[in-house]
């Protein structure tokens, strides 16, 4: 007779949430993801001045309409960008550890910053609804949960909007982008993304949230804002945790 394999994905989660609760970072007992000492002294930093359609760093306020270089010479599909913060010690590695270690407790502190981050931005539009970016199911299934999605769940909640987990679907399996050289990432993801027909009428005219974990390039999410709007969304703003610094 077979002998059933564990299932690590769902013991790690259930690891997670029967542990007792400890600070990510210095490893205080406490009953948040982060102690109040690494919350004030990590992640309650001032507001960068950001590209407003790329959340890049501006490097002053002379750039021609809050736009960075790149995004004057080549617009991206997508209209907005919002980030909590730089991709950057310690945020990243709280990043890693919701993305591969199952901290799933983290989620919520980033939906947090996300929320922060909207407050301080006075002329952020907010979204009409959320969508997360998808996982491919080969890696949906490997991982066991969607990083963006547990993101996504709480910043609902904390925006009052509507969250559609479904809404968008990933049509093509594609390497991750951080193991595709930078001149091809964009060709990676040509066409990945597509609306899933079941939602496809509610996009007409609509201002769709798009909530990632990171954003590096930009590709992933331009190609997701593309397949929205070819089904009608009339503006599509990224929302992520984090944003990578151009190098």
């Amino acid at each position: 007779m077979a002998i059933r394999q564990p299932d690590w994905t769902m013991l790690r989660l259930w690891g997670s949430a029967l542990l007792p609760a400890q600070c990510a970072l210095c490893a205080a007992a406490c009953r948040q993801a982060l102690c109040d000492d690494c919350h004030a002294q990590y992640l309650l930093q001032p507001a960068r001045l950001r590209c407003h359609q790329c959340a890049n760093p501006l490097a002053s306020m002379h750039e021609t309409a809050l736009l960075c270089g790149r995004c004057q010479r080549h617009r991206p599909v997508f209209d907005a960008t919002l980030a909590a913060s730089d991709y950057a010690p310690p945020v990243d590695q709280l990043l890693l550890q919701l993305k591969f270690a199952a901290r799933l407790q983290l989620a919520p502190l980033f939906a947090q910053l996300l929320a922060q981050a909207a407050d301080r931005q006075p002329d952020w539009q907010t979204p009409q609804l959320l969508c997360p970016v998808p996982l491919g199911r080969a890696r949906l299934v490997e991982r066991g949960y969607n990083q963006a999605l547990e993101i996504a769940r709480p910043l609902a909640r904390l925006l009052g909007l509507p969250l559609l987990p479904k809404l968008a679907v990933r049509v093509r399996e594609t390497p991750a982008q951080s193991g595709v050289a930078p001149r091809e990432r964009r060709a990676n993801l040509a066409r990945a993304f597509d609306v899933a027909p079941a939602y496809a009428w509610q996009l007409g005219g609509c201002h769709v949230g798009v909530v990632d974990d990171v954003m590096s390039s930009g590709h992933t999410v331009n190609a997701l804002a593309a397949a929205l709007k070819r089904h009608g969304a009339a503006r599509v703003s990224i929302l992520v945790a984090a944003r990578t610094p151009p190098h």
